[in-house]
């Protein structure tokens, strides 16, 4: 479908994405933008992290001695403890990311960024700041608790939540609800706090290794994985999410002031949680970290859960009562909305698809992605962020959700799974003989020779009309 010059440009005010033109090659995927994109930006975290590796590696000159630098072998080992939170967060928002699922390159993006970019410069700020903070020299002890109160939380809330911003302004239209903004958020801090252990685990590794006065090294280094990788791994991904949840709702309204105030407000509530938890965690003793952990698990954390499952719910009952705008009108039937506002019931179209091959459960996949962009386009135009380009748009997608219901499952009702049927060979059972001797089975005595033989003349012929058609 070819666009004109005044359509090309409404779509680009409205952030919509231009339509496919002509059929796909075997090599237009290279052509695509994004595909460059996500390469650009994997050199780019690759190099970050190459630079932390070479500063964090390198020895430095303190007032008393000299501070060691991290070994390979400990990042390593560290690595291998800081896994585990880092899979536990990002499975948990990428379940959680269902109704409008973003992409895959975007979930990749929020990763590199928190773990290579926002560790780079929160790294370089904060010892930027400890310089400068400190009393008595270079290392002053008591430089790196200032940092951490009056510092790192501005410096790190505002790093990891710059990805956000990025990614609106290159496609705004795909972050369209409170779920988004908090996944998006949540990725970048997990990958970010998954760095961070890195080097928090190694500094112990490679100090307790060094020292002779340390004692136990294997119980100092499980004492603080424990600590930071499951007692206190809330932390960043809390923090950072109360950033998304401002900034998807100033994606979401037409007021001027609620988009600038809703980023504003959502980073200073996590500059601020973020500070106080800090602070409160360095005058602690051991036990009293586990009493504060714990409340903050039961009247924190579990309550932002329950929030965020209310939230994919109303994504359902969003998705349904937009569909049903467009049942109304006659371009969709009148179990989409159903189907596409349940997660149960997508669910189901997927492993029904999955029984019938690749070519059904990929065809599923995209039909179900384009009709809950069609839900929150028609929202959009409901909430007057869009004008009349985004009718270009719904058609676009409907035409091509349209070409996609001979080979999808849109309603998984009467159907049923084509799992594989396993064959049992069973043992045929000869009938026993009715006679001994040769003619019978495993018989020594002769055939009886009454009777009529087997193919004797006395047999009827055959009626030659029997035959096959002449």
């Amino acid at each position: 479908m070819s666009l004109g010059t005044v359509e090309r440009r409404q779509r680009r005010a409205n952030g919509l994405p231009l339509p496919e033109t002509g059929p796909r090659g075997r090599w237009d995927w290279l052509k695509s933008p994004w595909l460059w994109v996500t390469v650009v930006a994997t050199v780019i975290y690759a190099a970050a992290l190459l630079w932390m590796y070479l500063d964090v590696s390198a020895d430095r000159q303190v007032e008393g001695g000299v501070n060691p630098g991290l070994n390979w072998t400990a990042l390593k080992q560290s690595a291998v403890y800081a896994a585990p939170t880092l899979a536990f967060w990002t499975l948990l928002f990428l379940v959680v990311d269902r109704y409008r699922p973003l992409r895959g390159r975007l979930w990749w993006l929020a990763l590199g960024w928190g773990g290579a970019i926002a560790t780079g410069l929160s790294l370089i700020v904060n010892s930027w700041a400890a310089s400068h903070l400190a009393i008595q020299g270079d290392g002053d002890p008591a430089s790196g608790e200032r940092v951490a109160v009056f510092v790192a939380p501005f410096v790190e809330e505002a790093s990891k939540a710059s990805i956000l911003f990025v990614i609106a302004l290159l496609i705004r239209y795909r972050v369209v609800s409170k779920v988004s903004g908090v996944v998006l958020a949540g990725l970048s801090a997990a990958a970010f706090a998954f760095t961070e252990n890195i080097i928090y685990y190694a500094r112990v590794i490679v100090y307790a290794t060094s020292q002779i006065g340390v004692g136990n090294a294997d119980a100092a280094v499980a004492q603080l994985v424990f600590m930071r990788g499951t007692l206190t791994c809330f932390g960043h991904p809390l923090f950072t999410s109360l950033t998304g949840v401002g900034f998807a709702v100033s994606l979401r309204t037409h007021s001027k002031v609620v988009r600038v105030l809703a980023p504003l407000v959502g980073y200073c509530a996590a500059v601020l949680l973020h500070m106080t938890f800090n602070s409160q965690v360095g005058n602690l003793s051991e036990i009293g970290l586990y009493v504060a952990a714990g409340s903050i698990w039961l009247f924190v954390v579990l309550p932002a859960f329950i929030w965020l499952w209310r939230q994919v719910m109303l994504q359902g009952r969003l998705i349904r009562d937009r569909l049903t705008d467009y049942v109304r009108m006659g371009w969709l039937t009148s179990a989409d909305p159903q189907v596409q506002g349940r997660l149960w019931l997508r669910m189901r179209c997927l492993t029904l698809a999955a029984t019938r091959g690749w070519r059904t459960l990929v065809a599923t996949h995209r039909l179900q992605r384009i009709l809950g962009e069609l839900a929150y386009l028609r929202d959009s135009e409901v909430k007057g962020l869009v004008d009349d380009a985004a009718r270009l748009r719904a058609r676009d997608l409907l035409a091509e959700a349209q070409s996609l219901r001979g080979t999808a499952i849109d309603n998984p009702t009467g159907l049923k799974h084509k799992l594989p049927r396993l064959s049992i060979r069973r043992k045929v059972q000869a009938p026993p003989p009715l006679y001994p001797g040769p003619a019978g089975l495993a018989g020594s005595w002769p055939a009886p020779t009454s009777g009529t033989p087997l193919g004797s003349s006395s047999y009827s012929p055959v009626d030659p009309r029997w035959g096959p058609p002449q």
